[in-house]
Order: structure tokens, then sequence, then C-alpha cells
């Protein structure tokens, strides 16, 4: 794995989570629409079909579980990638590494903010790419 695969990890695990993060809302809103019914054959007595109201609260909390570990593990990879830039002996390679892949911030934000040109934002760029391959190389 490259410097920039190994940096963009946490991106793609980002991207991961937030459409975990959809499914788990479009299961909770199945549970909630879930309602009683009342059954002609059962003189007016509530009838509920109880295991699939049951089989979707499972699912929903099944669903939860697996977002909160990717959660985890975001949180574990992004600290590891934060070591390994903060390891960059230039400080501003470091901080346009840390705006660009640990708060995934486009190339224009990046230049504006620091008040440099997207190209010499560029530059730095691929400055503390090469040196995250060197620390990459020693791990």
């Amino acid at each position: 794995m490259n410097a920039k695969e190994y940096l963009s990890q946490a991106y793609r695990l980002d991207m991961a989570i937030n459409t975990r993060m959809q499914e788990v809302d479009r299961l909770r809103s199945l549970t909630q629409r879930m309602t009683t019914f009342y059954a002609p054959d059962r003189q007016g007595q509530p009838c509920r079909d109880a295991h699939a109201c049951e089989d979707a609260i499972i699912r929903l909390m099944e669903a939860e579980e697996a977002l909160n570990r990717e959660i985890d593990r975001l949180v574990a990879l992004k600290e590891e990638i934060g070591r390994v830039i903060r390891q960059v002996d230039d400080d501003l390679c470091e901080m346009v590494l840390t705006k660009r892949y640990l708060c995934y911030m486009q190339w224009e934000e990046i230049a504006r903010e620091m008040h440099y040109s997207r190209r010499w934002v560029m530059n730095l760029h691929q400055r503390g790419i090469e040196a995250v391959e060197g620390i990459l190389e020693f791990r």
C-alpha cells in the first residue's frame, strides 16, 4: 500500500460509515412504522405480528452495533494516521496532510485557509506524501 492509499483509508471508511448510518436510519424508521392492527376474528382485540416486530428490532440493534464497531475502527485509524502525519518534519506539509486526510478538505479549501495557491498546496502535499512513504517504509 502506498502513502496515498494508506492516508485515504479513513475517508473511505468514513464514507462506508455514512452509508451504514443511512441503513440504520431506514431500519429505525421501519420499526417506528410498525403498528398494531385489529383483526376481525379476534373480536376487536389487538393483533400484532410479534415476530416481524421482533425481527425488525433485532436487525436494527445488530446494524447499530456494527455501526458502532465501524466508528470505533475509524477513530483508531484516524489516530494511527495522525501519528504518522505528525512524524513529517515539515510543518506546512504536515498541515496540508492533516487537512486533506483527517479533515477531508478539498484542495481549494486548504489553499484558501492557508493563504497559498492551489499549486503550492499540491507541491506541499507531494513533499508530504514522499515523507510519509519514508515513514511507512520503516514501520
